[in-house]
């Protein structure tokens, strides 16, 4: 279930494209600690981890994109806040299971790791393909 960075998800953004490694470098450390046998701290430590990186990234992403004038500033933030309600909600669903379920891998994958690859792909593209054209 990990992700590998290559060149269909490179924005052309050098600032964007190195914080994505990191981001996705986070996401595979949680779908590894969700493999069966694993601990429940491990995993709620690792979730942890992704959401400390995601807003330090959000934040960068969303401020390259205010001084740049992108026009679809308010809806990528929408798009971010879901990110994080998505990954909020993962967690209170680990605190509530002995450990990584089922349930909770197939919702890391849906909300987490198809989540960030369609995010990726179209949403933060267009920012850079905006940037490189202004």
């Amino acid at each position: 279930m990990s992700i590998e960075f290559d060149k269909s998800l490179e924005t052309g953004n050098e600032l964007i494209d190195t914080e994505h490694k990191e981001l996705i470098a986070r996401v595979n450390k949680l779908t590894d600690a969700c493999a069966a046998g694993k601990e429940k701290n491990i995993a709620v430590q690792t979730l942890d981890f992704l959401m400390d990186y995601t807003e330090y990234h959000f934040r960068d992403e969303e401020k390259l994109q205010e001084e740049n004038g992108y026009p679809l500033l308010e809806s990528h933030k929408v798009q971010h806040g879901r990110f994080v309600r998505a990954v909020e909600e993962l967690k209170e669903m680990l605190e509530e299971e002995e450990g990584p379920s089922d349930a909770f891998v197939a919702a890391v994958k849906k909300n987490v790791v198809d989540w960030l690859l369609n995010h990726i792909q179209v949403w933060d593209k267009q920012v850079a393909q905006f940037i490189r054209e202004n």
